[in-house]
This record gives C-alpha cells, sequence and structure tokens, in this order.
C-alpha cells in the first residue's frame, strides 16, 4: 500500500514510525530538513521537503499513485488544502486532521467536497479516553468495541484485592461474571494467559466484557469505585473544550484553571454550566484553595508534559481518587506509570491507532474479514482489535479448541446479532460476526493470521 504523510510533527512521526513496520510503502513531506534527515536515520521510506499543499511538491512525492494520502501538518486550512489538492491529482483516498472546534463542527458540510475519506481531531479523540476513565473510575484506561458494547480496560491489582493469587480459571469459577483477562502486565512483560496463570499485586489486568459485566465485576471483588461527580481540569486547550462539553452533558460539574485571559473568556461563555478560574493551574495555593482536595478527580491539560505530571503528583499527595495527565512523550508516560498516577492520555497515540485501523481496513478489504477497530496497548506490546466476519471459510462453525491458534493470539470477545459472548473452546464464529483478538506484538493484518499456517486441526 502506497501512502504519502504530509507533516512530521508529533502525530505524523508516530504514524511514521508505526506504518514503516506495516507492509506500506511509505513517502513523508515535511518542510524540516532536520526532522527529514532523522526520519531517514531511522526508517525505510522517502523523504521530500517541502510544502504539503504545493501541487509541485505532491507530484515529487507520486500523490496520483498513491493508496492513501494523510495531512497532519501544523494547520487544519493546511491539512484541508492538502487532501482537495492530493484527491485533484488523483490519490485514492484522503485524511486530514482537523483540530479546530469551529471547522470539525462543520466538517460534515464539507468533507464530500473536500473528498475526504476521513478527519481526525487528535484532542477529541484524547477527550473521548479521558471521559471513558471517568466514567469507569476502576480503570487507568479505557477502550471501546462492538460501537460501545464492548470494554476492554487496563485493571491495577492491589495486593490486598480477594482474587490476587488466584489462578484465572479459578476467579471465572468462582465469580461466575463475563469477563476475559485477555492480557497481563507483570514487571514490564506482557503475558496472554491461560486459565492456570496465577495473579499477583501488582499486576495489570487488561479485561474485556460488556460493561454492566465490569460493574458486577468490580463490585465482586470489593474493588467498585464511587462515581466521580466533580472534576477540576488544570489546562483550557482544546482537550479541554470536548471534555467540559462531554462532562457537563453527563451531569458532572467541572471546574477549569486556565491562565490565559482570552482562552477563559472563550471557555466561559461556552460553558455557562462550569466554573471557570483565570490562574496558574500549578500555583499549589491556588489549587487548594479552588477545592482540589474535595475533587473526584484531577484531569491536568496544560501544554506541558512536565507540568502535567508535577499537578498529578501534587494531587496524588493530596489523596485526590482519580488523576489524569496529558503525557504526549512515551518516556514521561512511563514515568508518569512508574509514580503510581492513575492515566496517561496522549492525543497523538490514539490518534493514531485510529488512522492504523483504517489503513489495515483499507489493506484487507477484499478479504474474508475486516479490521473494523484496532488499539496499540502497553506501549505497542499488545495489540487488540475488532475483525468483521464477512464470509464462510475454514475458521467458521468450527469450535475455538479445535482450531490452531497462534501463541500469544487470544479470542476475547465474539458479537453475534444482539449477543456478546465471552468465549471458551466450546465456541465458534459465524460469518456476519464481530470478533475481538488481543494479541501480543503487531503485525496482524488479516483474521486468518490468528492460525497456524492458517489452517484447521481436528481434535
Amino acid at each position: 500500500m502506497k501512502i504519502v504523510i504530509i507533516g512530521d510533527g508529533k502525530v505524523g512521526h508516530r504514524l511514521t514510525t508505526q506504518l514503516s513496520e506495516e507492509d506500506c510503502d511509505l513517502t513523508l513531506i515535511d518542510r524540516n530538513d532536520i526532522k527529514l534527515n532523522d526520519a531517514l536515520n531511522k526508517f525505510d521510506i522517502i523523504c521530500i521537503t517541502g510544502d504539503g499543499a504545493d501541487a509541485e511538491i505532491q507530484k515529487q512525492a507520486k500523490v496520483g499513485e498513491a493508496d492513501l494520502v494523510i495531512a497532519c501538518a501544523s494547520t487544519d486550512e493546511l491539512n484541508m488544502l492538502s487532501c482537495l489538492i492530493a484527491k485533484k491529482l488523483g490519490a485514492k483516498g484522503t485524511i486530514a486532521r482537523v483540530r479546530n472546534p469551529v471547522y470539525f463542527r462543520q466538517i460534515n458540510l464539507l468533507k464530500d467536497d473536500l473528498h475526504l475519506n476521513m478527519v481526525v481531531n487528535p484532542e477529541l479523540t484524547a477527550a473521548q479516553e479521558i471521559e471513558k476513565v471517568i466514567m469507569i473510575p476502576e480503570t487507568t484506561k479505557v477502550e471501546t468495541f462492538m460501537k460501545g458494547r464492548v470494554d476492554l480496560v487496563e485493571f491495577p491489582l492491589k495486593e490486598d484485592c480477594k482474587i490476587t493469587g488466584l489462578t484465572l480459571s479459578k476467579i471465572y469459577e468462582t465469580l461466575k461474571t463475563k469477563i476475559l483477562v485477555c492480557a497481563v502486565v507483570r514487571n514490564d512483560e506482557v503475558f496472554i494467559p491461560d486459565g492456570n496463570f496465577v495473579l499477583k499485586g501488582g499486576d495489570k489486568l487488561h479485561i474485556t466484557a460488556p460493561r454492566k459485566d465490569l460493574e458486577k465485576f468490580f463490585t465482586a471483588i470489593g474493588q467498585r469505585e464511587q462515581k466521580i461527580k466533580n472534576v477540576l481540569i488544570c489546562g483550557g486547550g482544546h482537550v479541554t473544550f470536548y471534555l467540559t462539553r462531554a462532562l457537563i452533558g453527563s451531569g458532572r460539574k467541572v471546574k477549569i484553571i486556565e491562565r490565559d485571559k482570552d482562552r477563559s473568556v472563550l471557555l466561559a461563555e461556552a460553558f455557562p454550566e462550569a466554573v471557570v478560574i483565570r490562574g496558574d493551574g500549578t500555583d499549589h495555593d491556588l489549587l487548594i484553595e479552588e477545592g482540589i482536595k474535595d475533587a473526584d478527580a484531577l484531569v491536568a491539560l496544560t501544554s506541558l508534559d512536565e507540568e502535567n505530571i508535577i499537578l498529578s503528583l501534587f494531587a496524588k499527595s493530596l489523596n485526590v481518587p482519580k488523576i489524569i495527565a496529558k503525557v504526549n512523550e512515551e518516556s514521561r508516560s512511563k514515568m508518569v506509570q512508574n509514580l503510581g498516577i492513575d492515566s496517561a492520555i496522549s492525543a497523538k497515540y490514539a490518534t493514531a491507532d485510529l488512522i492504523i485501523s483504517y489503513v489495515r481496513a483499507r489493506q484487507n478489504s477484499l478479504t474474508s474479514a475486516n479490521v473494523e477497530t484496532l488499539y496499540q496497548l502497553v506501549g505497542g506490546q499488545i495489540e487488540a482489535m475488532e475483525f468483521i466476519i464477512q464470509e464462510e471459510s475454514e475458521y467458521t462453525g468450527v469450535k475455538l479448541k479445535d482450531l490452531k491458534i497462534k501463541p500469544n493470539h487470544l479470542v476475547a470477545c465474539i458479537g453475534r446479532k444482539h449477543h456478546i459472548i465471552i468465549p471458551d473452546g466450546n465456541d465458534h464464529i459465524e460469518p456476519g460476526d464481530s470478533v475481538i483478538v488481543v494479541t501480543k506484538g503487531n503485525g496482524m493484518n488479516d483474521f486468518s493470521d490468528l492460525f497456524v499456517h492458517k489452517s484447521i486441526l481436528s481434535a
């Protein structure tokens, strides 16, 4: 698949890193020679220096032969114009990053005229991730599948939890809740566990289940948290805008601290139900004065990772129940988790996952199963994918225990019409099913990659 990426910023670089590991012919366009030289040294790609909205530059990149052009440069206007030009030159598909809430609100009016196949908004995507964690406060990360009917959550297991020291098979037998532990992270090592796997305190469990069954599970093990009603947000950028709109819509109280006068006024006018304070969110005295001790959750969304980490540590020292920080750099994200902060959210990772999912769907659109949704977890060590089974094949209608599935691959959930199935060996797959697969590592482009030699062995 031939892909042209316009812009080597945070999202562009993340995409280049991930797509270079896929079966893709990549070309990167950017104005910055230094960034392009660095990319050339790291990846087997073509780099072209210039303005991505310049038709001549796009012709040098052979955009007319591209299966997909992804515009993620610094401005929305440049991205939309770049996609329009690319389509005029013959590109088969285009994706634009659009961040401005005003533009994004009207994008459906322009999508056809701009010939856009997909529009991504990193800040909206990050806000949606944060909202999901607030909705399920026991978790540190939440991904959704099957149009929101199934969640895949990250849950840190405490030393004193009643399931610590038990095998997974014993837990399933005792609790009788429809959940599946599909991956475990222990001391930076990732496991795709079987029924004999014994849980330990400090493990991070990745659990698949419908929302109601997750709630039953947390109640059964005594880890159900109180609902989050009062949220304090530090920083007033685009993520805050989208998050505030969602939280107010779900009946939660929101207080925002933002140092910029114009931005504070904009937020106060947009959300009269929220309390907007003009001030420095890193001022500890101000935070205490504005009631951080009474907040159910602190969300650190300033423009600097370092500020967000410091804010989170201060909130942790005050025992704020839920702490979420926007941290874009991967190394800092790992540091945050080691410091005991609940959740680190990265807009660029979430956006890259959306685009990679779309790329894989286009790559295998003619096969018997399409990629519907894709998420990368634990720094890319785990991939969770939702496939739509299009037609009958050698793996449909056969019990899972009779299929030769590759090591470190797991069928985590099956959606069949209105039913959600947490599968065991006696379940099977049918055409029309949505199937969630969890793997250790990445590179699974087709559902048949789940099987050894793509064949079936008799029981």
